[in-house]
């Protein structure tokens, strides 16, 4: 019998699969995912992942906004959000972050909602799961103001610089790696080696970032197992030994919703 894994970060709400979103969950039970994190990029992403969750058991969810819509953050926007993670299917706040790659807001609106996203995710006792893209200097120079009681932190798909990295392990975050340690540019097998063993998660993206050999497709939680495997052949680990330390760090994480199954 595999052993199972979560899929950490998953856009399952994306239109990408709205023909077929029961039958990617049923692929990916059968590949082994037990559970899948249904993250949210928006508010009306966020109140779609949290009907995801409502409806089925094996899914948890999250609710924030993105970098790239930073500007769409107001109070009463964070007054949704706060509602939303009421609920025990809500499990963390985010995605959120900085993103200086394309900037679809300004800096300073990026660190704004950034830092409120932070606060709440203190306020609430839930994880944060922090988008970090070509902003390493901010991003560092904010985990690293966050003090001596830090919520906690999931950098996803990590691939950022050494001053990232280092502020992330300052504040005990969890370093989640996604298709991109299969791509023939990966840079960052250091970070994965070196990852901690209980900091470790691992996800797709989906329906981004596919792995090898699934490139050029559409990504989807099933996925998460190819993930895993490069990760595991990348730290020398057994295949199994990573599936659970990475299922039992998720669940540790994001608590005992995580138990429940596809």
């Amino acid at each position: 019998m595999r052993p199972s894994l979560v899929d950490t970060h998953c856009h399952l709400g994306d239109a990408a699969f709205d023909p077929d979103r029961d039958a990617v969950l049923v692929r990916a039970s059968a590949a082994g995912v037990s559970h899948v994190v249904v993250i949210a990029e928006s508010l009306p992403a966020s109140e779609r992942a949290a009907g995801l969750a409502r409806r089925r058991t094996g899914l948890s969810a999250t609710a924030g906004v993105h970098p790239h819509e930073a500007s769409a953050w107001s109070r009463d926007a964070a007054q949704r959000i706060r509602d939303l993670l009421a609920a025990p299917e809500m499990v963390a706040v985010g995605e959120t972050g900085l993103d200086y790659h394309y900037m679809h807001a300004p800096r300073e609106t990026q660190r704004a909602a950034f830092e409120a996203h932070l606060q709440l995710a203190a306020e609430l006792g839930k994880p944060v799961i922090v988008h970090a893209r070509d902003a390493d200097d901010d991003m560092a120079a904010m985990l690293r103001a966050l003090g001596d009681r830090p919520p906690v932190v999931v950098l996803h798909s990590f691939s950022s610089g050494d001053d990232v990295w280092d502020a992330g392990l300052g504040v005990g975050a969890y370093f989640s790696f996604s298709g991109m340690i299969t791509f023939k540019n990966w840079t960052r097998s250091d970070c994965l080696a070196a990852c901690p063993p209980d900091r470790l998660l691992v996800e797709t993206d989906s329906p981004y970032l596919a792995p090898v050999p699934h490139r050029g497709q559409r990504n989807e939680p099933g996925f998460v197992r190819d993930v895993a495997e490069r990760a595991a052949a990348l730290r020398g680990d057994a295949l199994d030994e990573l599936a659970q330390r990475t299922t039992d760090n998720a669940r540790r994480c994001f608590g005992a919703r995580l138990e429940s199954s596809l």
